[in-house]
This record gives C-alpha cells, sequence and structure tokens, in this order.
C-alpha cells in the first residue's frame, strides 16, 4: 500500500509550541549575563577543520557541479536491502538516505572537493573564536520550511532539544555547556572546554526541524512520518520497506544559493529497495533503473557484455576517489569470550587466504587492506612512530609489534594455495598460545575440552560467500564456524544491542575523520548500544588518540593523532581485514549525464542531471 504526507495534527502543532515556549525559557535561563566581548570573531561563509577555506565568500558555485544543469527528469537507484523507518536522526530503526539532505536540510553543507570544509546553507554564516569555545549561526533570513515559514534560531534550538535527547546528537550534548537565542536568527553553542577543532563543524551538519510542525513526543518513535524540512524535496511515495519517491519543490527557497547551484536536478528521485543483488543488477540491465555503483569484479568484468553496454545506452566509469579506502572486513565481538584473546584475532587473521579468494573469485582486482585509512597520508604504513606520536601512545608503544611501530606491518601473504602451511603454522602457534589445541579433528581449549565454535551472521549472498570461503579454510585446522543468514531488520537490530560473534561490515572514511571514531572505537561507545563500536574496543590508548585527533590545532598533531589511532586499531586485531577496490566503478544509463569534473572525494550523485537526447 501507497503513503502519503501527511500534515501534523493540532495537538501536535500545539504541544510543539508549548515545548517550544519552554526551550524559551530554558534557554534564556542557561545563558548567564554576557559580558561585554572586546573583539567578537566575525562571521564567515565557510569553516575548515584545519586551514581555510578553498572557496571565497563570493564563490559561484562548486567547482565540481555544471551550475547550467538543466532540471527535470527521474532518476532511479536501487539500495540493497530494505528499511522500517525513515527517520534517520534517531538511533532506532533502518532508515533509507532520503530525509537528509533531501527534506530535512542541516545548518551548513559539506564541499567534497575538501577535508572538512563547510560552507553556509540554512546558516548564512558561522562565528567561531581562535580557540573553539563556542561557534554561532545566523540564519539566512531567506530561509522557508516547505510550507513557507520563515526559518529562525527557535527552530534550530528546538532541533537540537530534540536531537540531544532523543536523537544521534546525546553525546554532543555531554560537551555543550550552554545554547544562546542571541536574537531571532542567531544562536550561540558555548563548549565546555575549548579546543576540540571538530565540534563547530558537527553542529554545522544538526538537521533544522520545522518547530511549529513536528511532533517532540513522537520524534524518537521510528516509522514513516514525512517531516517538515527546508530542502529542495518533498516525499511523494512511499511503499514501506521497497519504495521511497521525492518530488523537486518548484519553489524551493535556496535553488539559485552558490552553494546548491548545479545540484537537485532531477525532478523526481525514486529509492528502490532490493532483497536480492541479483534482482537489482538485473534491474539495472532492463532499464528499470538508471543508476548503479558496482562492488562486485565479477559482475563488473563479465556480467555487463549486454546490448546495452555495447551499443552505448549503458555507460561505464571508472573514477579514482581521493578519499582513504577506508576498513571493510570481519569484525570481531570483543565483548563474546571467543574472542576477548588477542592471539586469536590475529590467528584467524593468518587463516584468511586472500591471496587465493582474490585470484580464485575475483580475477585479481581487489587489493588487500591493510590500514583503517589506507592509500591515504593519514595511514600508519610507511611511517615510523615520530615523537607526536610517540606522545599520544605513551605506555601503548612498547606493547605494539615492531612492524606496526615502524610502519612496515601488513597483513599475513599466502602462497594462493588456499592450504598455505607455513601461515597455516604460524596461526596455530598462536591458538596454542591462546589455549587451544587440535583433538580428534576439532581446535578445542585445552582445559576445557570445549571446541572453538562462533558464529558469522551476514544479510547478503555476497558476505554469505565469502563467509563459506573463509569457513573452508579454519576447517582446515579444525575450527567450524556457523553462518546464520538473517533479513536486514533482524540484523540491524542485532547489531544495535551487539548480539553476534562476528560480522562483514565496512567504516567508509571520509578524507578528514574525526568525531565518528569516537562512535566507533572509544570506551564510551563500547557500551552504547546503537554506536558503531561493534568491535567491543575499550582502550584508554585507543581514547586518548581519539582526542588527540579531535583537538589537534594544525595538520601535523592531527596526521599523528590518526596514525596512533591506526597502529592501536591495527595491533589489537579487532577487524580481520578483506580488501578494496582500486576504483569505483559505476554504470548509468546515457540519459543520465555527469560533470566532466566530479569531486575529489565522493561522487555527487546530485550533481547528474537528466538528458533525453543524448
Amino acid at each position: 500500500m501507497t503513503t502519503r504526507i501527511i500534515a501534523p495534527c493540532r495537538s501536535a502543532v500545539r504541544r510543539a509550541g508549548i515545548w517550544l515556549a519552554v526551550l524559551g525559557l530554558v534557554a534564556s535561563l542557561a545563558a548567564p549575563a554576557q559580558a561585554v566581548e572586546s573583539e567578537p570573531p566575525a562571521h564567515r561563509h565557510a569553516l575548515a577543520m584545519h586551514g581555510e577555506p578553498a572557496l571565497p565568500a563570493d564563490f559561484a558555485h562548486l567547482p565540481y557541479v555544471n551550475p547550467d544543469a538543466p532540471k527535470g527528469g527521474a532518476l532511479r537507484y536501487g539500495i540493497a536491502g530494505s528499511f522500517d523507518s525513515l527517520n534517520t536522526m534517531i538511533y532506532r530503526g533502518n532508515s533509507p538516505p532520503a530525509m537528509v539532505p533531501y527534506i530535512v536540510q542541516p545548518l551548513m553543507m559539506r564541499s567534497m572537493d575538501e577535508p572538512f570544509t563547510l560552507y553556509g546553507l540554512v546558516a548564512e554564516t558561522i562565528a567561531v573564536p581562535e580557540d573553539r569555545s563556542f561557534v554561532e549561526f545566523r540564519i539566512d533570513p531567506r530561509a522557508r520550511f516547505s510550507d513557507g515559514v520563515a526559518v529562525t534560531a527557535r527552530d534550530v534550538l528546538f532541533s537540537w532539544t530534540l536531537f540531544s535527547t532523543k536523537g544521534r546528537h546525546i553525546e554532543t550534548a555531554r560537551k555543550i555547556e550552554r545554547v544562546e537565542l542571541r536574537d531571532a536568527m542567531t544562536i550561540r553553542f558555548t563548549f565546555k572546554s575549548a579546543g576540540d577543532r571538530e565540534l563547530p563543524l558537527i553542529l554545522g551538519l544538526l538537521p533544522v526541524l520545522a518547530a511549529h510542525a513536528t511532533d517532540p513526543e513522537t520524534f524518537a518513535n521510528p516509522g514513516f512520518t514525512a517531516f517538515t524540512g527546508s530542502g529542495p524535496y518533498l516525499l511523494e511515495e512511499l511503499v514501506p520497506g521497497t519504495r521511497v519517491v521525492l518530488r523537486r519543490r518548484a519553489d524551493y527557497w535556496a535553488k539559485d544559493k552558490p552553494i546548491h547551484r548545479g545540484l537537485y536536478n532531477f525532478d523526481t528521485i525514486a529509492l528502490e529497495f532490493f532483497r536480492d543483488s541479483n534482482a537489482m543488477f538485473e534491474a539495472l540491465k532492463t532499464g528499470l533503473l538508471d543508476y548503479r555503483v558496482e562492488i562486485d569484479p565479477t559482475k563488473w568484468r563479465e556480467g555487463y557484455d549486454v546490448p546495452a553496454v555495447r551499443d552505448g545506452r549503458i555507460i561505464r566509469d571508472t573514477i579514482p576517489i581521493g578519499a582513504p579506502k577506508g576498513m571493510s572486513g570481519f569484525i570481531f565481538n570483543t565483548r563474546r569470550t571467543v574472542f576477548a584473546d588477542p592471539r586469536l584475532r590475529e590467528a584467524l587473521l593468518h587463516l584468511f587466504d586472500f591471496e587465493w579468494l582474490n585470484r580464485s573469485l575475483f580475477d585479481g582486482i581487489y587489493r588487500r587492506t591493510g590500514s583503517f585509512f589506507d592509500e591515504s597520508e593519514l595511514s600508519f604504513r610507511g611511517h615510523p612512530v615520530d615523537a607526536r606520536e610517540a606522545a599520544i601512545l605513551g605506555e601503548a608503544l612498547e606493547g605494539l609489534p615492531e612492524t606496526v611501530r615502524n610502519g612496515q606491518w601488513r597483513p599475513p601473504v599466502t602462497d594462493g594455495s588456499g592450504r598455505d602451511r607455513a601461515v597455516m603454522r604460524r596461526a596455530i602457534a598462536l591458538l596454542d598460545a591462546a589455549g587451544y589445541a587440535i583433538r580428534d579433528g576439532r581446535m578445542v581449549r585445552r582445559d576445557t575440552g570445549a571446541p572453538l565454535a562462533f558464529e558469522i551472521m551476514v544479510t547478503n549472498r555476497e558476505k554469505e560467500r565469502i563467509a563459506l570461503a573463509f569457513a573452508d579454510v579454519l576447517k582446515q585446522v579444525g575450527i567450524f564456524p556457523a553462518i546464520r543468514f538473517v533479513d536486514s531488520s533482524q540484523y540491524w537490530a542485532r547489531l544495535r544491542q551487539f548480539e553476534f560473534d562476528m560480522i562483514i561490515e565496512g567504516y567508509v572514511v571520509g578524507p578528514s575523520p574525526g568525531q565518528e571514531q569516537a562512535n566507533r572505537w572509544s570506551s564510551r561507545a563500547a557500551e552504547r548500544p546503537g554506536s558503531l563500536n561493534w568491535a567491543g574496543v575499550r582502550s584508554a590508548a585507543v581514547d586518548r588518540a581519539i582526542a588527540a585527533l579531535l583537538a589537534a590545532t594544525d595538520k601535523p598533531e592531527y596526521l599523528a593523532a590518526v596514525r596512533a589511532l591506526d597502529r592501536l586499531l591495527i595491533a589489537g586485531h579487532y577487524v580481520l581485514p578483506l580488501y578494496h577496490l582500486p576504483e569505483r566503478w559505476v554504470a548509468r544509463w546515457r540519459h543520465i549525464a555527469r560533470p566532466d569534473r566530479l569531486a575529489r572525494y565522493d561522487i555527487p550523485i546530485d550533481s547528474f542531471w537528466f538528458a533525453p537526447n543524448r
């Protein structure tokens, strides 16, 4: 059944109004009388985490867009899996990438050409002092919600209070001392301590909801509510779990703003969900989908030998991406007793035969991942520990293997036979040190005789195939893992509660890692359901590296902190690294046009446009 947008009921609006009145009182009480500022920071059009924004205040458009791109047509692309909520702004539910920034916009917007630089969007300008002890946003007086109501600082306060008590900013709220409405269009966030260079940018990405049209009592409930926002699209159609259709607003307030010129060109964007990847691939080949990012080397090499490719109706692009390659791999849940010993985790690393897998299944296309920030200057590989890193690592430095300290570490390399005896002997020696031995063909605990057993949970056939290939090697040393295939909703529900032994997942990394690293690796996140610290990392040294990363005031300090974090995660064997593609592969029907010059760090599909006569 198709659902459509429903306007908020009067009682919801009334409750939001009462809540806003309370918020206004709280904000005024939380803000003590202000001393006269001798030199208040100037408001600017943009803010960078380090250094200066690349674009001046009078820039005409982003460098990777076609400012004259025509408007019109439709874009249909596929997403693997399903969804049970539209609300991406809370931890509960599995949501599609439709709400932000298409319907609800953030205060500021990233440039995909720069390492974490934000430019004003709903916020026309931003101001921060030298020590970054606070951040102030001034709302663009042209900003309007989709119902025509002007956006004000009070809407930002309303949204912040929702997100910091019921949404994805609960952890960020711990760092905020007070929030002040300086005037009707200006809001200031003052921090408990200065020096966190990323915190102003995190707040710059705060989505802004319409206070007059949002019910705070139901905000945190997963569901299919279409929030009222200021974005370029409205929700036109929704089939729960299957389809989301967005329609471009003709009256969008920022369509001529330089930061959006040349973006959001399609009249409609349809997100089609597929539980089977082969069905999604067939939908592209038959023209039911317009665009696909390919991640399967076999399909890229062999599956596109079809008439639509041969006659040029489907175009295949190989696009280099400058961002770090990130980390995908088998993630150990170290909360489980079976994976508590790092020697056992390292042993399983030796038993993964990447060389055989890459040659046999992928025609040698993949590269082995050996860093959480691979193929970038952020990676520790090729860089020995320097004085800055040593100060961050502290006592943990002595515990790092020599190859990790000197930057020469790499994952084990096999002979590609699928049964490399030398690598297996090393793995068995590590298992022996962890208290295991082979008896009657099974790897068991020497003290109890209990078999080494664990479950690999997967949610699609590609991951299942990798898990089965790994299991075949493990069986050679008496380890027989169970592989459990679950649907998407159950999978993400279990991940939120850390109810698994091992999963195959990935961590995407941008050119400027920041606060998200705390959500992935900090001790605090290890205890918080819904965080991405699936591995359960609890390490004072890791926490110290993350803190140093956020406090770095220049690039050398920042690089030292990121590399220290990288070394600690690699040495801890929390993830068994898999592999990555050297470039990004994109297939698109000819009527989907793109700029000749793409962004350095990503492929912004919103810069593409409909070209029916090509």
